[in-house]
């Protein structure tokens, strides 16, 4: 008889009650008898939200992703509302992406509300993350849910919460809607729907989103510029078909080549090895194909759609893929210009964007004289900020894992209006004889050339998660002191909302909500970020360099001796 710890074995034994369908109470028994550590890995701590809501990999247990699992959320969810919202008639809508059982994990969580009473508007088919956000606004909704794992790998599938205002679940909301998901037993979950709650929604909600995408994300760019850029795009198996070739459509780009092995929905995502257009791997047939169709830029979004990747020419004609701190620059810059040139910067906008991403993004903020505010990894943050400060507008703004949102009519990161917005700069740039890249290294030769990389490491499991746990606390008790040669002046450390100066010997308060993550600061600008992700199982190392650029032939030679200092400083960290 395989042993198994007490407190494991009392998880265990909650999913052998009737509560539980029997094929849940198979697999299970299952197992027990043959899979020991599947079966701790399952059970051994509940499914937690991350930074972007709660991923996970599918099967039985409170630490997969199933319909047990989805279902207390939702009923927690519910339970949360009716006090939240008393005496009202409750609203929510419901969308899902491309996964496996997305669809099916839809309809229980669109079952399980309808019978607590709320009224659902359940999308019809698959369709992308901002459009949620987007479409909960827009129908009055209280809250939104969206299926997905984003980026996840296909075992993964997850459960975004967006709130009244279209964005993520935060603080205090989030903390208490757990709290209150923790306090229910399995077998308080209302799964027999109530179909007259449940309306199905699907293209009148599409037309009103692609349309405020266009209107958004369109900047005066003639047709003769519009039908002079030839556009690669790939969905990478993901829902954004449904919504970013309409959306280029209507705003008058024609000339779109679809990367069409690509293009249906699957969630085994069988031709790229991540559907992560932060890897460049992910990219590479579209990449391909600009390359056979001379196409001036590629563009690929990751399954929800809420993350772009963008590769253009570079100087020497090649296909080169951006990371996410350079098209943010590029992108913001872009926003700002039209805004100063519309007149509209009267000293009460702000740009947003996160404690890891590019500090080009304050130096570009002070260039303008418009304020940035800079909050935790993760949109929601940014939402918050627009949500926080009702009386400023938001002109747009970005993080550097591929995210960036125009304007505030959508609350997330939006790879719809995304597409469009970089379609327009590389519109305009060409037909001024200029680049998308061009345009890129010009802003560094204006404000200093900052150069970013992250660096990755994977650590699966109940080991893994130790060993990142271990990695921060051996980082917080023997800090860095000198980083290749530099002295560091200044450590943040946002899990005790403390900053130290080493120089003055002073502290002072972070005035942020508290997070893992660990950031040092050298006496030449260099800029190094520590943080274990909230959605992957991995550590994250955030590299910031920079140096001023005198003019766009020193382009290559600098940019080399800004990669040669993070290779320098990755080694000196044994990374």
């Amino acid at each position: 008889m395989l042993y198994i710890e007490p407190e494991l074995l009392e998880k265990v034994n909650v999913w052998l009650t009737p509560t539980f369908d029997n094929d849940t109470q198979e697999k299970v028994n299952r197992m027990i008898a043959g899979n020991p550590k599947e079966l701790k890995e399952s059970f051994y701590k509940n499914l937690e939200f991350g930074t972007g809501g709660m991923r996970g990999i599918m099967g039985v247990g409170n630490n997969r992703i199933n319909k047990y699992t989805l279902g207390k959320n939702t009923q927690g969810l519910s339970n949360y509302l009716k006090q939240t919202f008393s005496g009202e008639q409750l609203k929510v809508s419901v969308a899902y992406d491309c996964r496996h059982n997305s669809k099916a994990f839809g309809q229980v969580v669109a079952d399980v509300f309808s019978a607590n009473g709320i009224q659902v508007y359940l999308f019809e088919d698959l369709r992308p993350t901002p459009e949620l956000s987007f479409a909960l606004k827009h129908l009055g909704c209280h809250c939104g849910i969206v299926l997905t794992a984003s980026h996840n790998p296909p075992e993964y599938n997850g459960y975004k919460v967006y709130w009244q205002d279209g964005g993520q679940l935060v603080p205090p909301q989030d903390a208490e809607i757990i709290a209150e998901i923790n306090r229910l037993d399995y077998s308080e979950i209302k799964f027999d729907s109530n179909s007259d709650l449940i309306a199905y929604i699907g293209k009148d909600v599409d037309d009103v989103f692609i349309n405020a995408s266009v209107n958004n994300g369109s900047f005066n760019t003639s047709q003769d510029a519009k039908d002079n850029l030839n556009i690669v795009f790939t969905s990478l198996h993901g829902t954004s078909i449904t919504s970013i070739p309409e959306t280029l459509k209507r705003a008058g780009y024609n000339n779109v080549n679809i990367v069409e092995e690509q293009a249906e929905p699957n969630g085994d995502f069988p031709t790229v090895a991540s559907p992560n257009p932060e890897e460049p791997a992910a990219l590479k047939m579209a990449m391909e194909l600009a390359e056979k169709v001379n196409g001036d830029i590629v563009i690929g979004t990751d399954p929800d759609s809420d993350r772009v990747g963008i590769a253009v020419r570079d100087l020497d004609g090649k296909i080169s893929l951006l990371n996410g701190n350079q098209t943010m620059i590029v992108m913001t810059e872009f926003l700002l210009k039209q805004w100063q040139n519309k007149a509209k910067l009267k000293g009460k906008e702000f740009i947003g964007s996160t404690i890891v991403s590019t500090p080009m993004m304050s130096v570009l903020a002070d260039a303008y004289n418009t304020e940035i505010k800079i909050g935790l990894t993760g949109f929601k943050w940014i939402a918050k900020m627009i949500k926080d400060f009702p009386e400023l507008d938001f002109i747009g703004g970005g993080e550097e894992s591929f995210g960036f949102m125009v304007g505030d009519f959508v609350r997330d990161k939006d790879a719809v209006t995304s597409t469009l917005l970089a379609c327009e700069i590389a519109a305009q740039a060409k037909a001024n004889g200029s680049s998308f890249y061009k345009e890129l290294i010009q802003l560094y030769t204006k404000h200093g050339f900052y150069k970013e990389r992250l660096v990755s490491l994977v650590k699966k499991g109940i080991e893994g998660a130790e060993e990142i746990k271990q990695i921060m606390i051996d980082a917080r008790e023997n800090p860095l002191r000198v980083v290749n040669g530099e002295k560091v002046v200044l450590i943040e450390d946002y899990k005790l909302s403390i900053a130290k100066n080493l120089q003055t010997h002073e502290d002072y308060n972070l005035d942020v909500p508290k997070s893992n993550v660990l950031i040092y600061y050298t006496e030449n600008g260099s800029k190094i970020a520590l943080r274990p992700s909230g959605t992957e199982p991995k550590i994250k190392f955030y590299i910031s360099v920079n140096t001023t650029l005198d003019n766009m032939s020193d382009f290559s030679k600098t940019e080399q001796l800004l990669e040669s200092k993070i290779d320098a400083i990755l080694k000196d960290m044994n990374i």
